[in-house]
């Protein structure tokens, strides 16, 4: 036997129950049904074949849920932060315990590749053990005397808040936005991609078995034009955090403006990785390829468009065809595969509609730019070279494992075609001139920028972007200042002089 077929006979055990049951929200810790009865079905993209169905929730379905995260956000909020480690550390351990359930049930559900995902639990079981050392000096604040009060500030937790997630990676991402709101001391309503329910089930019924109190945590499928907009409309949902694209995130702005929402947005990148001619060139070729073709090209921080200098761009592209034709394309349970399936048959369409866009644009298709197998979504690797940057492909977000090369001869037309797009997440360069690359990263309009190296995310430093690439920053403090209220609090030290009005 395979370790394919090993790993799709274990997956068929998890699968069962979800088969048998279906998957309905979890409201006040309570397993529910949609209000309607409404259902919908997730697909697998490996064979679009039906894994099971989901509750379809709507408006009803999130006003009980932000109901319970309301009357539970008191006593969530008064407990001691000692006590609320505790809790997300067992919810960390279960995760790990069942890091092989939500590895297999991500790949079958999304099409990624086991050799990614095998690792996601426990890069969520990370996150959330990371924030629950952090919950018991969330409250923290400073202390800023003057000649006549003792000032003192502290931060509380804002009340019950609204997550929606995407279907890129969806365990991680929503371990990522969960824990901190969950140590700081606030409620949650989490609205996952409908596209991917699977772990977010999973991860919810591990909290509640992990002893996180009912109503805390609640859960409610749907899609965004329904259970996604009441809830970014609920006007008892105090903040919004919002991972997906720059389109939504615009929407979802103006729905909760008239309850004058806060909201944090982590949204689309069209971002370059640029490679100077005094770069190490072997290693700028292996985090180029990495950071586009893992994870089937659907994450936000991929670096879709390759700069290159023009003295060394010919060898490059010779260098990096090469290897993007050997990329494995493949089952997403077999432990050889580098590209699994995509998404959807409507992300598949967006993705594959850019291989004509690009030759009616004048680029090549240089490699890839073609449907692989008969059935489910996967795509060939794809490469454009000849391009340039007003092109569509080098200015669109396509979320797919498609790279866009385009050639530059100075250091101030990289940054010119660097700077030149909408967005401003992510940004790797590859230079060994250590004033070029201070002086490059200065003036780079981007969130993060990572020099000499793919991404290496270190949960202290501050994730997030500029422009249309997101407001607010996740990560270390940054995240608790989202999710939590500044309050100043003066102390008068003696009898200072108080103005007197109407006294004689």
């Amino acid at each position: 036997m395979t370790e394919l077929d090993k790993n799709l006979d274990t997956l068929a055990t998890h699968l069962d129950r979800f088969r048998a049951q279906g998957i309905r929200n979890l409201i006040n810790g309570e397993t529910l049904p949609a209000a309607t009865g409404a259902v919908f079905e997730t697909r697998s993209p490996v064979d679009d074949s039906v894994i099971c169905t989901v509750a379809k929730g709507g408006a009803e379905d999130i006003d009980a849920a932000t109901r319970a995260a309301r009357q539970a956000f008191p006593a969530w909020r008064d407990m001691a932060g000692t006590e609320r480690k505790k809790i997300l550390h067992r919810i960390a351990d279960m995760i790990v315990e069942r890091a092989e359930e939500i590895a297999l049930c991500e790949c079958w559900d999304t099409g990624q590749a086991l050799r990614f995902m095998s690792k996601a639990a426990l890069r969520g079981a990370d996150n959330f053990r990371f924030f629950a050392d952090r919950a018991p000096g969330a409250r923290d604040g400073q202390t800023l005397p003057s000649d006549t009060l003792l000032n003192v500030t502290t931060r509380v937790p804002i009340g019950p808040v609204g997550i929606i997630t995407p279907w890129n990676t969806p365990f991680m991402l929503s371990t990522w936005k969960i824990a901190p709101a969950l140590a700081a001391g606030c409620t949650v309503v989490h609205k996952p991609a409908e596209f991917s329910p699977l772990t977010a089930r999973i991860l919810a019924e591990i909290a509640h078995e992990a002893g996180l109190p009912p109503g805390v945590w609640n859960l409610v499928n749907g899609m965004g034009e329904d259970a996604g907009r009441a809830l970014t409309e609920h006007p008892a949902i105090k903040a919004i955090a919002f991972v997906g694209e720059s389109k939504t995130g615009s929407m979802i702005m103006k729905q909760g403006a008239e309850t004058l929402k806060r909201v944090h947005f982590e949204l689309g990148g069209k971002n370059p990785v640029i490679v100077f001619d005094d770069a190490d060139l072997d290693r700028a070729l292996d985090a180029a390829i990495f950071m586009i073709y893992s994870l089937n090209g659907e994450r936000c921080t991929s670096s879709s468009r390759l700069l290159v200098q023009d003295s060394i761009a010919e060898e490059f592209e010779a260098k990096l065809i090469e290897r993007v034709n050997n990329i494995k394309v493949g089952h997403p349970l077999d432990p050889a595969t580098e590209i699994g399936p995509l998404i959807h048959k409507v992300h598949f369409d967006k993705v594959t509609s850019y291989f004509e866009i690009a030759k009616q644009d004048g680029a090549i298709v240089a490699a890839g730019g073609e449907r692989a197998g008969a059935q489910g979504w996967f795509v060939r690797p794809t490469l454009f070279t000849g391009a340039t940057n007003d092109m569509r492909i080098a200015q669109e977000e396509i979320f797919g494992p498609v790279l866009t090369s385009i050639r530059f001869a100075t250091e101030d037309e990289a940054l010119r075609i660097a700077n030149g797009t909408e967005y401003g997440l992510t940004a790797y360069v590859w230079t060994n001139d250590l004033t070029r690359a201070m002086r490059f990263t200065d003036r780079l309009e981007a969130g993060m920028i990572w020099v000499n190296s793919e991404n290496v995310r270190h949960l202290p430093t501050p994730f997030g972007g500029v422009k249309a690439s997101g407001i607010g920053r996740d990560g270390g403090d940054w995240s608790f200042e989202f999710y939590m209220e500044q309050k100043h609090i003066g102390f008068a030290t003696g009898h200072h002089r108080i103005p007197k009005l109407g006294a004689s």
